[in-house]
């Protein structure tokens, strides 16, 4: 079946009032915490195939987006990249819709009309972006999330989740439109963005995932996967490690890490002037994401 530019497989389910978690690559899934949260929460709630874009060709660039080739029953297939889509019943409560979305290249216009007409045509009840960004962050203090919510009930859900309201202005991607047109239809929105020190940059950030779902473990009951917990604490144990040897290599840089802290501080709202990093933060910034990439 049809629906815009997506083509569905059959039969098509009809679903409950669903929520929509979407994540958008590669805009805001650095380190792949969206990505790694939504095949989690695809995972546990045994989320199956919906369907996905019938022609990427028409949106994305694959000269951007790579094909991959994989080996899959000693056949060697091309893999295209793709927005995909899947959904999970849930037996008495609401459905959910996940979204992959890879942002587009070409015809935006028609991918988010498409992407917002398959919202329409389900009932959405609500629409979450969910995803992470680079900041300057100090490892020391647990990882922020900030968020947006289209309504003041939703806003006190998030200030219960402890998510620091987003005050970002600046570039942004065209499938914020989405929001726009969803807000508009009566449909819930709201976003999840958790802020990773961007000096300390890893591929799979299991610390963002774990901070991740324990906000939506408030939103949506969901459970805490110990197997993310295990790897998000390994993790800020080798981060945590080779910061305090960079710092007892270079002491001055001690009284650079409480200005982050100070500035982290600010930004949840426990200090009233918000700090203003200095040119010898940045310096530190470079120094200690060079000493954590080299192990």
């Amino acid at each position: 079946m049809r629906l815009g530019a997506f083509e569905l497989y059959e039969p098509v389910p009809r679903l409950n009032e669903p929520h929509v978690l979407a994540v958008l690559k590669p805009w805001i899934d650095v380190s792949n915490v969206g990505t790694m949260t939504l095949s989690r929460l695809e995972s546990y709630l045994n989320a199956a195939e919906l369907g996905k874009i019938a022609r990427p060709g028409n949106f994305f660039d694959f000269t951007r987006y790579r094909p991959t080739m994989e080996f899959k029953e000693d056949r060697r297939q091309v893999q295209i990249p793709n927005t995909t889509v899947s959904y999970a019943r849930v037996p008495e409560g609401r459905d959910f819709i996940f979204l992959h979305l890879l942002e587009p290249h070409m015809l935006s216009e028609t991918y988010i009309n498409s992407v917002f007409r398959l919202l329409k045509d389900f009932g959405a009840r609500r629409y979450c972006l969910i995803g992470a960004m680079y900041d300057m962050m100090p490892y020391t203090r647990p990882l922020l999330v900030t968020g947006s919510a289209s309504n003041l009930r939703l806003q006190n859900e998030l200030e219960v989740a402890k998510v620091v309201p987003s005050d970002y202005q600046g570039p942004t991607t065209i499938t914020s439109l989405i929001s726009e047109m969803g807000l508009e239809a009566g449909i819930e929105t709201l976003s999840l963005i958790v802020h990773l020190p961007q000096y300390l940059m890893v591929e799979n950030d299991y610390r963002g995932k774990k901070r991740l779902m324990e906000v939506l473990s408030v939103l949506y009951d969901f459970p805490l996967a110990e197997e993310d917990a295990d790897k998000a604490k390994e993790q800020q144990e080798q981060v945590s490690h080779i910061a305090e040897q960079f710092i007892q290599q270079e002491p001055s840089y001690k009284l650079i890490l409480t200005q982050l802290e100070a500035y982290y501080d600010s930004k949840v709202g426990q200090v009233q002037e918000e700090t203003k990093l200095s040119p010898e933060v940045e310096k530190f910034l470079r120094d200690i994401g060079r000493r954590f990439k080299q192990g």
